[in-house]
């Protein structure tokens, strides 16, 4: 599976609990990056959060692709990060979101918004 295919089966995971405010950013043609493509989204609780990784978990599942390599920030609830090597997904609260600004950051990227 390419690394796009497998962003938009990380981003269907987020769509299967709601997740709000979808972005797919395409870092290929953006100098010195370490992924390929960056899936962000938002989410209203921790709860909401712990689902959504756990969705994306069970997509990748299905669709034959390995576990990520690394998952970081479940315990603390506030931003989950899911390292798939060639594709980082960000969950994030809404607030913490806004404050670290990777849109921003990586704004010379193609930006996709999953409606």
């Amino acid at each position: 599976m390419t690394s796009q295919q497998l962003s938009k089966v990380i981003a269907k995971g987020m769509e299967e609990k709601k997740a709000s405010d979808i972005v797919i950013m395409d870092l290929r043609s953006v100098k010195d990056t370490v992924t390929d493509f960056l899936v962000i989204c938002s989410g209203n609780s921790d709860t909401q959060l712990d689902a959504i990784s756990k969705s994306i978990e069970e997509q990748v599942h299905k669709s034959s692709e390995s576990p990520a390599w690394k998952v970081e920030g479940k315990a603390n609830g506030q931003w989950v990060l899911m390292d798939y090597v060639n594709v980082v997904a960000h969950i994030f609260l809404s607030d913490k979101r806004e404050y670290y600004g990777l849109e921003e950051l990586w704004g010379d990227a193609k930006t996709t918004r999953i409606s």
